[in-house]
């Protein structure tokens, strides 16, 4: 019984580092996450901004991501 506490108790200890682990590495891809989604966000206030459609279409950009590719394609 004592060596099946200390089995289990060893595994909790893995389960609990590689858990950290994972917290840490979704933490580092959150922030990731924000800041691309700031420079598009601003890319597009600014390509929105140069063509004069107004804040509307930021709007819709964010709503619909068919909007969003349709915005970057014309651009080219």
């Amino acid at each position: 019984m004592e060596r099946l506490n200390s089995k289990l108790y060893l595994q909790n200890c893995y389960i609990m580092k590689e858990n950290e682990r994972l917290r840490k590495k979704a933490q580092l891809l959150n922030q990731e996450n924000q800041v691309l989604l700031s420079e598009l966000k601003q890319k597009l206030s600014k390509q929105a901004n140069s063509k004069a459609t107004g804040p509307n279409t930021i709007l819709d950009l964010n709503l619909n991501s068919g909007s969003t590719q349709n915005a970057s394609s014309s651009s080219n």
